[in-house]
Formats: structure tokens, C-alpha cells, sequence
């Protein structure tokens, strides 16, 4: 059976230093390094907004970082600017071997985030990857990377509602936990049918 490791964001911006830093996320890259020679096929997903992006609190004025507010496809946290296209935040940490089989770029779409691998916020709009891996004969998911509660799970969830067979590594996880997100993420995560290791 064809399996495949999904390397969700491990950007400079979602590591310690970075705009956006997910509490020891730089310690989780020489773990999937080392994971990815087992797998058949390896996916890196890669955060993209263009300046200006409407998920950023900058962009809506009198808000800050981390309040919410309601988008045309439902509640949307507000975030600090982070991984702008070409950026500096927006690329790979410089230890992530990314001699994958494919890099998805998301959240590219200006008026929409995007924190699975498969949709858009609206859970309507694809990302293609549903569709590459189905004519890979790929069947069996492994993910990791930043964050276990955001993108993980949102990419997680998806990925078992469209019949795949999915583990999410937890070990080479890290969380944001953002007002109970990583118990609510985990919850969901269960629920789906996706198997915590």
C-alpha cells in the first residue's frame, strides 16, 4: 500500500523567532527528517498569503492578533502578518529536507485562509491535493508538523471525511493551544477517525 508523510508548515515564521511562533517548533524537524525515508511519497505544505491577506489583524482596523470575527465562510481568527509571499517567515526551516514529491502552497487567496491541506476555509474550495494523491494510488496518510491544532488537525479531519486513512504523529507535532484549541482539535481529530500516535 502506497503511504504517504504530509509535512504541514514547518516555516520560519511558525517556528521560535518567527511572526507566528508555535512553542518549540524548530524541534520537531530533525524527527521528520528522519521519518522520511519510509514513506513512498512526501508532501510539504507551505502557507502563502499575499500582503495585505484578510486573515492578518493589521488588515482590519481596531483589531489585534488573535481576536475573531466573522468572514463570509464563517468565524476566523485574526492573525499577526506572517509567511507573505517570498518572504523571509514564509519559507522552510532551513533543516526540513524538502526534496519532497510535492509542495501545496495554501492561503494564497486573498479574501480566504486556508488552514487544511485539502480546502479552503470555506471547506468548499480545493487545494488539487485530494486529487494528486487519489491518481498516485496514495491511500494512507501520516502527517506532521505546525500547528497539531490549526492546519494538523483541519488537514487531519478532512483528509479522513474523504476516505483516506489518516495518522497524525503527535510526537512531531507542536500546538499553538490558542484559548482550548489543542483539547477541542484533538476531540475532532478522535471523532473523524483519525488515529493519535
Amino acid at each position: 500500500m502506497t503511504q504517504a508523510l504530509i509535512v504541514i508548515d514547518v516555516q520560519n515564521d511558525f517556528c521560535p523567532g518567527g511572526a507566528l511562533a508555535v512553542p518549540g517548533g524548530d524541534e520537531i524537524v530533525a524527527g521528520i527528517n528522519a521519518m522520511i525515508p519510509a514513506f513512498d511519497a512526501v508532501i510539504l505544505t507551505q502557507d502563502w498569503h499575499p500582503a495585505g491577506h484578510s486573515s492578518f489583524a493589521s488588515s482590519h482596523p481596531g483589531k489585534g492578533p488573535y481576536e475573531m470575527i466573522d468572514m463570509p465562510y464563517g468565524p476566523q481568527v485574526l492573525w499577526p502578518d506572517h509567511c507573505v509571499q517570498g518572504s523571509e517567515g514564509a519559507q522552510f526551516h532551513p533543516d526540513l529536507r524538502t526534496d519532497g514529491d510535492l509542495i501545496i502552497r495554501k492561503g494564497f487567496r486573498a479574501d480566504i485562509d486556508s488552514y487544511s491541506a485539502f480546502y479552503e476555509n470555506d471547506h468548499e474550495t480545493p487545494t488539487g491535493l485530494e486529487g494528486y494523491l487519489r491518481t498516485r494510488g496514495i491511500e494512507t496518510l501520516t502527517m506532521v508538523g505546525l500547528a497539531t491544532d490549526f492546519c494538523v488537525h483541519f488537514s487531519a479531519v478532512d483528509a479522513a471525511r474523504l476516505g483516506f486513512q489518516v495518522t497524525v504523529a503527535l510526537d512531531h507535532c507542536r500546538a499553538i493551544d490558542l484559548d482550548g484549541s489543542l483539547a477541542a482539535a484533538m476531540s475532532a481529530m478522535t471523532a473523524a477517525g483519525v488515529t493519535l500516535e
